[in-house]
């Protein structure tokens, strides 16, 4: 049995995702130094910075989270 089959949600929110492309210019220093960090974990820049923007954003997400929860309880 199929993934989607078996887990209907999930192949729904598979199909809706979608890909965008982006196209920066770095400095040739920061290029090595991406290929560097990405090496000693495995994987292509491309995914080491693709990870890198999901953490941050997930941070920032999960820091505001925490702020409002502490500007309901009035901690300060």
């Amino acid at each position: 049995m199929a993934e989607c089959e078996r887990h209907p949600a999930r192949a729904a929110t598979l199909v809706s995702m979608g890909t965008s492309v982006l196209s920066l210019r770095i400095d040739g220093e920061l290029l090595e130094r991406l290929r560097d960090h990405a090496a000693k974990r495995g994987m292509s820049v491309q995914d080491y910075v693709v990870r890198t923007l999901i953490r941050d954003d997930f941070d920032e997400r999960f820091q505001t989270a925490v702020d409002e929860t502490e500007k309901f309880y009035g901690v300060t």
